[in-house]
């Protein structure tokens, strides 16, 4: 058997997340704490006792999110389940550095200063309300990039995300992407619908943050990963440090080639795959991709026993 450990992106926050695991485990708190140090903030407390809304805030959901991811890895780690077990991981969008990070590549503390750049820059990169990002369901991504090739009209909109068989975001400007979700109904998608989202990721929109992070990422050390790494723009292996370095840039405003990721580990043996950290959106995408693969989402106490007694 075959396990591929893959980590949630932006939208699985909730408040409260991680708590559980830093009470029961002094390895998952000690992750919280070193967030904390590295911002030089309190985030732990804005995540588990602040306001939603706040907590949503790009700048502040994806450190929150890594460090829930992080704390998770810890906690099966004190329990003797480490990098060691998986053959791959995997994030989605902001769970690429997660994955990078629990495989040894860059540090915690690196990794929060660089999401709290990725969320800021990423935020600044488009004025609110010109940019929109919405889910076409039930269009294959082929019938989606026409859609919003049709869509686009002189704007930019772009396929965003590929998450699952029937499930393609697209991204741009706001008024391209609302002819988008009128043009997927017209070609039979099963829902179209606006995200509430505060701006329009992973199209060519994001350049300016493109840009920032190629700078703050050539600030840091990066190391050769101890389990290879499948970045979301290569939905392929990789180990080598100054291409993961790469991809990362690239993916800002690059595709999250989720679907194919995932049938690439499948191809590869991968037989069952954990999602580590907040929520469970990936284990559904997953079983939509490929009903073999089995699921395990480890984002609670109770799930680090089980995945510990087998």
């Amino acid at each position: 058997m075959s396990v591929a450990f893959v980590f949630p992106g932006q939208g699985a926050q909730t408040i409260g997340m991680g708590r559980d695991l830093a009470e029961a485990y002094p390895a998952a708190r000690a992750v919280f704490e070193e967030v904390d140090a590295a911002l030089g903030e309190n985030l732990s407390a804005l995540i588990w006792e602040g306001d939603a809304e706040t907590l949503t805030l790009t700048q502040n959901a994806q450190p929150a999110l890594m460090a829930t991811s992080l704390a998770a890895m810890r906690a099966l780690e004190a329990e003797g389940i480490g990098m060691d077990r998986a053959s791959f991981v995997a994030g989605h969008s902001l769970g690429e550095y997660s994955a990078l990070c629990a495989a040894g590549a860059l540090s915690i503390a690196d990794t929060a200063r660089l999401l709290r750049t990725r969320g800021q820059a990423m935020q600044e990169a488009v004025p609110v309300g010109v940019g929109a990002m919405a889910a076409l369901l039930g269009l294959d991504f082929e019938t989606v990039g026409a859609v919003a090739a049709e869509a686009a009209q002189g704007e930019v909109c772009e396929a965003a995300n590929d998450n699952d068989p029937g499930q393609v975001v697209v991204s741009g400007h706001k008024g391209a992407v609302e002819r988008a979700v009128d043009l997927a109904k017209a070609k039979g998608a099963k829902r179209a619908v606006m995200l509430p989202v505060s701006a329009p990721f992973h199209c060519s929109l994001m350049a300016p943050a493109a840009q920032v992070m190629e700078t703050a990422l050539a600030g840091v050390d990066f190391n050769a990963p101890a389990v290879p790494v499948v970045p979301n723009v290569m939905a392929e292996a990789c180990t080598d440090p100054d291409m993961l370095r790469a991809k990362l840039v690239e993916q800002v405003t690059g595709s999250v080639r989720w679907r194919e990721s995932v049938a690439w580990m499948a191809a590869q043996g991968v037989t069952e795959i954990w999602e580590i950290g907040a929520g469970k959106a990936l284990s559904g995408m997953i079983r939509r991709i490929d009903r073999a693969i089995a699921t395990r989402a480890v984002g609670a106490p109770g799930d680090v026993t089980s995945a510990r007694d087998g």
